[in-house]
């Protein structure tokens, strides 16, 4: 079989970030700042990841003290008045958010800084030379195309640029944490017009872990664990976007047969939500006791506040590995060398794809937690001499971000 394939190629970029969700957005922006060329490519028509197209409107975590960038995502957001009040961390697990506003939000910053901007586009290849990233290869409606970069930041949550590469990755790849698929549900103005809806059986008898949360204008929240599927198979991810919509539907009629009868069907998120991927190896893998002691890092860049969010992969209902006595952690580092790619001096990897075990990824993920990552791995690639990434040094990194608004 003759296969050909043709390449164009793009103008070089000082930075390039595959993956634009809160972790790849902060970093290119901060990259931006800094004075790079930065192109950031999505394989989504919108940027947000989880927190946009999975429907995840809320920021779990601590949402101060993040970073000048996450801080002025909050602060748009405030502007059109689509985020709740601020509450500390210590008072409220997660601030809820519009997920359509934050969207356009993250659209329109980008674009005012000057990032360069490819939405519908996947990062398909890589090309090597020796330790160094060379290119990546992109794809979308234009066909393939290269681009060359100085440093390359892989924000895609299944490490698809560090995998592309052939650079290692975490071994542990059975029992990922499991995904959820979010739907939404409106209140209607005469319920006795609705269909009639009855009882689910098997979901009464043995009910999933079904999260709910009030949204403004009448709107439902509803988010569902689906088990069983690899983020990382693109089969089995088919296979869990319409198993999980299938079990959304089936939950929505059986929540309007009971408290939420005035409520009708309104529609899913843009695609399943994904909590674990393929994660790179790093020059430093976080792990569990690092996270249990709140262990701190000269080179520290993120403070990690969540809790080991680590739901049984194996059931459906809410069951933590953990258990609710053990899950509460102290506040920790994520250091640099986490976002390291073993193999390559030009290549991180952030937000849930970063070098972590799978109990400090379960807490690491959250999107304040990885805008923290992301601004880190932006103002880093942009002080690596030639890309270089080994050359930067930890600490400094650290300093820089705190000078830039994140608290360590």
């Amino acid at each position: 079989m003759d296969i050909a394939l043709q390449v164009s190629e793009r103008e070089p970029v000082d930075v390039l970030v595959a993956g634009g969700g809160i972790a790849g957005f902060t970093a290119a922006v901060a990259a931006r700042r800094a004075g790079a060329r930065v192109l950031l490519v999505e394989e989504l028509g919108c940027l947000g990841g989880n927190a946009t197209s999975g429907g995840v409107g809320a920021f779990c975590g601590e949402t101060q003290g993040q970073g000048e960038v996450f801080d002025e995502i909050v602060r748009r957001l405030e502007s059109r008045q689509a985020i709740a009040p601020y509450r500390p961390f210590e008072e409220r697990e997660a601030r809820q958010f519009d997920h359509q506003v934050l969207a356009w939000v993250l659209q329109e910053m980008a674009m005012a800084e000057g990032v360069d901007l490819l939405l519908f586009t996947q990062a398909a290849g890589a090309v090597r030379e020796g330790e160094r990233l060379a290119a990546v290869i992109l794809a979308n409606r234009s066909g393939l195309s290269a681009v060359r970069a100085g440093v390359v930041v892989d924000a895609t949550g299944e490490a698809s640029v560090v995998r592309a590469a052939g650079l290692p990755l975490q071994p542990d790849t059975a029992g990922a944490l499991p995904m959820s698929v979010m739907f939404f549900m409106r209140q209607v103005p005469d319920p006795a017009a609705l269909p009639v809806a009855a009882p689910d059986p098997d979901l009464a008898a043995d009910p999933p872990m079904i999260s709910l949360w009030p949204e403004p204008h009448g709107k439902l929240g509803v988010k569902v664990k689906v088990i069983g599927y690899d983020a990382a198979d693109g089969d089995s991810l088919t296979a869990a976007e319409t198993a999980g919509r299938r079990l959304a539907m089936r939950v929505a009629d059986h929540l309007r047969s009971g408290k939420q009868a005035g409520y009708a069907f309104d529609h899913f998120s843009g695609r399943i939500g994904i909590r674990e991927g393929r994660r790179a190896l790093g020059e430093y893998t976080l792990n569990e006791q690092d996270v249990r002691a709140g262990r701190r890092f000269p080179d520290g860049i993120a403070l990690g506040r969540f809790y080991l969010d680590y739901h049984d992969p194996t059931t459906p209902r809410r069951v933590s590995r953990m258990g609710k006595a053990t899950d509460q952690v102290p506040p920790y580092h994520i250091p640099w060398r986490s976002l390291l790619v073993q193999g390559a001096t030009n290549v991180l990897a952030v937000g849930r794809c970063l070098s972590a075990d799978r109990p400090a990824l379960s807490s690491a993920r959250v999107m304040t937690t990885c805008a923290m990552m992301g601004q880190a791995a932006g103002l880093g690639a942009a002080l690596a001499p030639g890309g270089d990434l080994r050359r930067v040094a930890g600490e400094a990194v650290a300093r820089v971000v705190s000078e830039h608004g994140g608290v360590l």
